[in-house]
């Protein structure tokens, strides 16, 4: 057996143990036609366009129901709305540091590169943070007032860009300060 049921002939009779009359109403065959032909669920017959009647008393029964929660909406934005403008703002200002900090990573990252190189003149690593954040755009602000600062000794190269975030929110400064580190290139006896 392959466990499927076993087809049924639809063109013999009923069986004698089967009442053969209506059915349960609300089944198909009982008489009741649905919405497709006019028909609404309650039996009644109307034009098709018209609404049921259950809709047209449910919406009479909330508009008698009285003002209890009329205007409810727009104090319910008023008190909601000044938490929603505080994460958007913040949202934004996250985002506007995040770009600051990786602008001045990248032009410490910049200039150690510039000053790590074998024989590199004094002041190369600055004078290349210095061209790649005037390129950078606007997102760190005051970086040009004490200027990248290289420190170079004999193995190691450490360059250091400060300034502060493009700020949105009035009368905040959100401090920026990164770091780069690097070797110097020499000749070594191997």
């Amino acid at each position: 057996m392959t466990g499927r049921p076993a087809r049924v002939d639809r063109s013999r009779s009923a069986p004698a143990d089967r009442p053969t009359g209506l059915r349960a109403p609300g089944r198909a065959g009982d008489g009741v036609r649905r919405r497709p032909g006019g028909w609404a669920r309650d039996g009644v017959r109307r034009p098709t366009g018209e609404a049921p009647r259950g809709l047209l008393a449910g919406a009479r029964r909330r508009l008698a129901d009285g003002p209890a929660e009329r205007g409810a909406n727009p104090v319910e934005l008023a008190v909601v709305m000044p938490a929603i403008l505080v994460l958007l703002f913040a949202s934004i200002q996250a985002a506007a540091w995040f770009v600051a900090r990786a602008t001045a990573l990248n032009a410490a990252q910049s200039a150690v590169n510039a000053q790590r190189v074998h024989q590199a003149p004094e002041g190369a690593g600055a004078q290349r943070a210095t061209d790649f954040l005037s390129s950078a755009g606007d997102w760190l602000v005051g970086w040009d007032a004490p200027g990248p600062d290289c420190q170079t000794a004999a193995t190691e190269v450490t360059c250091t860009v400060t300034g502060t975030s493009l700020s949105v929110i009035p009368w905040v400064e959100f401090p920026v300060r990164q770091t780069a580190h690097g070797t110097v290139e020499r000749w070594t006896t191997g």
